[in-house]
């Protein structure tokens, strides 16, 4: 079993197009939700969200990379170029590139694309659309062009599991590594849902906030979506410590459940399930935990099964836990979500700065933890928990260690 550790990260999101600037939003306490932009969100009863402003893909990409890349493909390419730019990594050679890969989570995948071709067909009557379209929509396309860019000819896939899609993706290519089969790995997740046909299809499930997300607060009213992508570099531990790279935290430990019971209703016993199952990969007894980014929706049942599911997990230790929903600035990136809020877990562990929960207003008794409300807080923390928790009953949760 080999150990594995992250060496590079790299986003883009509501609260900054690169690390820097995510992270100095974590500690500000920055909200980075407000009015969405985009065509006929007049239409729409939810107008707000998580959404990356002032982005100009010319600014990224040529023409001829446009016509291929969805947002959620081009917010990919951006994080694993950040993310591989920190590593020192370069696949040149036929043995490392067969040895790398990608993982990635998304759950809409291309989902502009076929927003903006359903009008094409059906609004505007044409009966021809782009050649690319398929390739621009697949849900796949962010980890195949990744994968092209940089050479990784190792196993390459994406994961679709709603909300839990890039807890999934970074625990396969966690555990890919630790079994041997890899020795690099470019995993998590990317999501651009915020279109009108993104929007109203959500709008329907009736868990959508109009105003704000206030997870873990008394008077919250619901989600608030977001878009962007994180993406990191996993490494065997000792190919990094060969070449001398720089160590960002240790994955330790990963666990999966399914809750088999509802198709959108949370389950304590599932939720809980997967954080015993990760404490158990990981070798930790539960009073090691220090910090855990919780999956903290915004919605009524979310916020309360997760936080009675933490204390079953931890009992006492529940108590001097500090947990937070970084949602509240970012807002819920779906099948990214997971992988922007690794970032936190990130600087949990190594800048001892822990996000906080912003928009928090009136306490809940059914959500009595510690969930950091408002203001960032500093504190040493040895290992930290990620939670996700999707549609579905699919739960994902990793355990990082700092070292």
């Amino acid at each position: 079993m080999h150990r594995v550790v992250i060496t590079g990260q790299g986003t883009i999101n509501a609260l900054g197009s690169d690390v820097a600037q995510t992270l100095a939003g974590f500690r500000e306490g920055r909200c980075g939700i407000g009015p969405l932009e985009f065509r006929d969100v007049e239409r729409l009863s939810i107008r707000i969200g998580g959404q990356v402003r002032g982005y100009d893909p010319e600014c990224h990409f040529n023409r001829q990379e446009i016509a291929l890349y969805d947002r959620f493909t081009q917010f990919a390419i951006l994080a694993g170029r950040e993310a591989l730019a920190q590593s020192g990594l370069a696949f040149l050679d036929g043995s490392e590139s067969q040895q790398a890969g990608v993982v990635m989570g998304t759950a809409g995948g291309g989902l502009l694309t076929q927003d903006e071709n359903y009008r094409t067909v059906y609004e505007e009557g044409k009966n021809r659309v782009h050649p690319f379209v398929v390739p621009k929509l697949m849900n796949n396309a962010a980890a195949s062009h990744l994968s092209m860019t940089y050479n990784l000819q190792g196993p390459s896939f994406t994961v679709a599991t709603a909300c839990a899609s890039s807890n999934h993706a970074m625990g396969l290519a966690f555990q890919l590594i630790r079994a041997g089969s890899a020795r690099v790995m470019l995993t998590g997740g990317s999501e651009s849902m915020l279109c009108f046909g993104g929007i109203k299809a959500w709008e329907g499930l009736r868990v959508m906030s109009r105003d704000a997300c206030r997870p873990f607060s008394a008077n919250r009213n619901g989600m608030v979506q977001g878009e962007g992508a994180a993406v990191f570099v996993f490494e065997e531990y000792e190919h990094a410590r060969r070449r001398g790279a720089e160590i960002l935290a240790e994955v330790v430990g990963f666990a999966m459940t399914s809750d088999a019971e509802d198709i959108v209703m949370p389950s304590r016993q599932g939720a809980a399930r997967a954080m015993r199952g990760a404490l158990a990969d990981a070798g930790l007894a539960p009073d090691r935990v220090g910090y855990i980014n919780a999956h903290g929706t915004g919605t009524t049942a979310n916020d309360k099964t997760e936080c009675a599911a933490v204390a079953d997990v931890f009992g006492t230790h529940a108590d001097r836990l500090m947990i937070s929903s970084t949602k509240s600035m970012h807002g819920h990136v779906i099948g990214g979500t997971g992988a922007i809020e690794l970032l936190a877990c990130i600087m949990a562990l190594r800048d001892g700065v822990i996000a906080p929960t912003i928009g928090y207003q009136e306490p809940d008794p059914e959500c009595a933890l510690d969930i950091v409300p408002n203001e960032a807080r500093e504190a040493r923390v040895e290992v930290a928990m990620s939670n996700a928790f999707a549609f579905g009953g699919l739960n994902a949760v990793l355990a990082l260690r700092r070292i």
